[in-house]
């Protein structure tokens, strides 16, 4: 494995930024990527950036939209990992979609797994290890003969309309209990 090829951000001066402070460092930080990007492929339009990802996903390359969107929440929550891992992941794919037959590439596929060992000097990880809690409330509870499981608005709205889930564990139908104790450990 290689050294990392991106410098490794100073973890308590990330740990003393506000909000806009963290944004520009974001910035930053895919620059200096799409930058050490532009030696492999010189014609690599810089990407935009977003903060406005929400969910379990940390970071997403938006081809269509132009861009690099990120997880506000899991950024503030994890800032040093993500600076680390997150933002080279996705420029990872941002630049193989953009190479010769990179439309056809797997997304976690070879080109992209290369790109991270040999480009960024990382283990390709194809997910992340952060906590999910504070950015991916799930507010709606059902009950099996386990447990209790939180679903998603949406999920919950799929479920309204009359699609059924079952529990991992115990194999049964998952019933929708809107007074649940769970609710209240938030």
């Amino acid at each position: 494995m290689n050294r990392a090829a991106l410098p490794h951000p100073d973890p308590e001066a990330l740990a003393a930024l506000g909000r806009d402070e963290l944004a520009r460092v974001l910035d930053q930080r895919v620059e200096a990527a799409w930058e050490l990007c532009r030696e492999v492929h010189p014609d690599l339009p810089m990407p935009r950036v977003w903060l406005d990802l929400r969910g379990q996903c940390a970071g997403q390359a938006h081809f269509g939209r132009g861009g690099l969107r990120f997880n506000p929440v899991l950024y503030t929550e994890n800032r040093l990992d993500f600076l680390v891992e997150v933002v080279p992941h996705e420029m990872a794919h941002w630049l193989v979609h953009h190479l010769k037959d990179g439309r056809q590439a797997k997304p976690h596929g070879r080109e992209w797994q290369t790109v991270m060992r040999r480009l960024f000097g990382l283990a390709p990880r194809t997910t992340h290890r952060f906590d999910t809690g504070r950015a991916s409330p799930a507010p709606h509870r059902y009950v099996c003969g386990c447990g209790e499981h939180g679903f998603t608005p949406r999920r919950h709205a799929l479920a309204s309309q009359g699609r059924r889930y079952r529990c991992r564990k115990c194999a049964q139908t998952l019933v929708y209990h809107p007074g649940s104790a769970f609710e209240n450990v938030r």
